[in-house]
């Protein structure tokens, strides 16, 4: 009942994605020194997307994020990998554009939040169709760790994807405290990111001012 009554309840409207840099020898590094310092009253959610670590090392790194004392409401999901989820009792899967269906995992783990990240119109239809709880969306804005695949999607087709569906839509890529309310005012859910939560000496007022434009 716990397991339904989590996935049922509202998402938190911030969400943070790991580094991808943990090197699974320095006891979480950086990501457990980011959710140590999370606001206790503001939750989010928090993915692990490091691909670069072998599995022993990634159930580690997830033990280690859910022994810890987080803001209530704040939900771990792992990159892919339903099995590790499971076994570090997370909250949920966030799958790529490509991954397997959200709808084949959920049948041996019906009690998972599975996400997906998309990135056009036929995607988003795929996720749909696949069972998807939420989306995620981008890059939205300019961001140098996404230059390579291309020029950002912009606020016009986030707002055009946000209105071809019901699910919630997390946008993703040079979000700030000062660009979020346009994302929102394009009917995204929430925001999300990944350098912008790494300037651990100002996580904490970064989220604060995030929320002040996401739960307006």
């Amino acid at each position: 009942m716990e397991d339904i009554q989590r996935k049922e309840s509202p998402l938190p409207r911030l969400y943070l994605v790991s580094s991808g840099e943990e090197n699974g020898h320095n006891g979480g590094g950086l990501l457990l020194h980011q959710l140590s310092l999370l606001p206790r009253s503001l939750p989010c959610i928090v993915q692990i997307r490091e691909k670069q670590l072998n599995a022993n090392a990634l159930l580690k790194l997830a033990l280690q994020a859910r022994e810890m004392k987080l803001p209530e409401g704040t939900l771990l999901l792992m990159n892919e990998r339903a099995d590790i989820a499971l076994a570090a009792d997370f909250d949920g899967v966030h799958l790529p554009e490509n991954a397997c269906s959200a709808n084949a995992l959920r049948a041996f783990a019906p009690e998972l939040l599975y996400g997906c990240s998309v990135h056009s119109a036929s995607a988003l239809y795929i996720a749909e169709e696949s069972g998807a709880d939420y989306l995620l969306f981008g890059p939205v804005y300019d961001t140098p760790s996404k230059r390579k695949y291309g020029a950002p999607q912009g606020l016009e087709k986030l707002g055009k994807l946000c209105q071809a569906t019901s699910l919630p839509v997390f946008a993703l890529g040079g979000i700030t405290p000062q660009n979020a309310a346009h994302c929102m005012d394009e009917g995204a859910y929430g925001i999300a990111g990944l350098s912008i939560f790494q300037d651990t000496a100002k996580l904490a007022e970064t989220f604060e001012q995030f929320y002040l434009h996401v739960n307006r």
